[in-house]
């Protein structure tokens, strides 16, 4: 028998002891989690296209708003833990929430993409802001996904 195998014992020990080494991933982490690791890859996006001379402005109505690092973050942890905070608690209720959450909230920062797209901006910006979007789209399917697995 290889070391890998587990022999069935009959006794519930085994069981136990393999449920006591399932990771477990409580709500708030996985919102912390996503949160964290959503604004962490939008602010190398950030810092990328500040680096290749993107002027990180976007002209609207006439006025012209900069793109700061508090702006990125904002933007990218607010709708991230409302989103799937609503669906974790829509989730006690039915659970089929979770897997209507991760492609539904996925869909929408995905649509989303054609705002920056259709901006008056330099193409750096928008390239920037495109891939800020779909960064949040990523962010909220594997968040909940890690919800959905590790519960």
């Amino acid at each position: 028998m290889s070391g890998n195998t587990l022999r069935n014992t009959g006794s519930s020990a085994a069981d136990s002891v393999l449920l006591a080494r399932r990771p477990t991933f409580g709500w708030w982490m996985v919102l912390v989690t996503g949160a964290v690791g959503a604004a962490m890859v939008n602010l190398v996006v950030f810092a990328v296209a500040k680096l290749s001379g993107a002027l990180l402005v976007v002209v609207d109505a006439g006025e012209e708003h900069a793109i700061t690092v508090g702006g990125v973050i904002g933007a990218s942890v607010v709708p991230l833990v409302v989103g799937t905070g609503a669906a974790l608690l829509l989730s006690l209720w039915k659970p089929v929430f979770l897997r209507v959450a991760q492609y539904a909230g996925s869909g929408l920062a995905l649509l989303s993409v054609a705002g920056p797209l259709s901006s008056d901006a330099d193409g750096g910006t928008i390239a920037a802001l495109a891939l800020m979007h779909i960064t949040l789209g990523v962010a909220v399917f594997t968040t909940l996904h890690l919800h959905r697995r590790y519960r």
